[in-house]
């Protein structure tokens, strides 16, 4: 009997090298569409961005604009009022019978910035009420005001040189000339109000006449 292999027919080897080279060229198929899915060198759920600087070329920075937080302020500029205090002095808390109030003014720059009010006799108002009512004004009858532009620097308080004596007496553009009505006493209480350059005191003096 012959061993011959009929004829048409491979032998099993053959087939089986057949069957590999088509599994390996299927492989590379799958691999060849993951690659085009996957798109290695992106980050995951992001799509790669444009191809970055060749090595050793600089990069423009991007341009940034500054906002000022606050206006901004060079000496000799007015005063702002965020940038001043102003507080009413009395020379006592209590005036016996007789005795008159003697009244001042403190200025202070609390800003960052030497600034410019006019701080003159024209420029300052002061005001003492007691409860609802206004007893006296320094402007109702002033005469010889005068401006002065004062520089203030930072830190540093600016007072009263003569203080306005307030003689106890209820005051009115109509009572400038003659005798005027005398305030209550024994134990009244008075609040005493300034303004200077259109700057308020910050709090009210109290004080006691008796």
């Amino acid at each position: 009997m012959s061993t011959n292999t009929p004829t048409g027919r491979q032998s099993p080897q053959v087939y089986r090298r057949r069957r590999l080279v088509v599994l390996i060229g299927l492989i590379a198929v799958i691999i060849a569409i993951v690659l085009i899915i996957v798109r290695p060198g992106a980050s995951s759920g992001e799509e790669a961005g444009p191809a970055a600087a060749p090595s050793g070329e600089p990069t423009a920075a991007p341009e940034t604009t500054s906002i000022p937080t606050e206006p901004t302020a060079a000496d000799g500029d007015p005063c702002a009022p965020e940038r001043i205090t102003v507080e009413a002095i009395t020379d006592q808390s209590s005036y016996e019978p007789g005795e008159q109030p003697e009244l001042s003014v403190t200025i202070t720059n609390i800003g960052k910035n030497v600034c410019v009010l006019n701080a003159g006799t024209n420029a300052q108002v002061f005001t003492i009420t007691s409860g609802n009512e206004t007893y006296w004004t320094s402007t109702d009858c002033q005469v010889d005001a005068i401006d002065a532009e004062v520089s203030l620097t930072p830190g540093t308080p600016v007072s009263s040189t003569v203080p306005i004596i307030w003689d106890r007496t209820r005051s009115t553009p109509e009572t400038c000339q003659g005798a005027r009505e005398s305030v209550p006493a024994e134990g009244a209480s008075y609040h005493l109000a300034v303004t200077v350059d259109g700057f308020e005191s910050t709090d009210k003096k109290q004080f006691l006449l008796y």
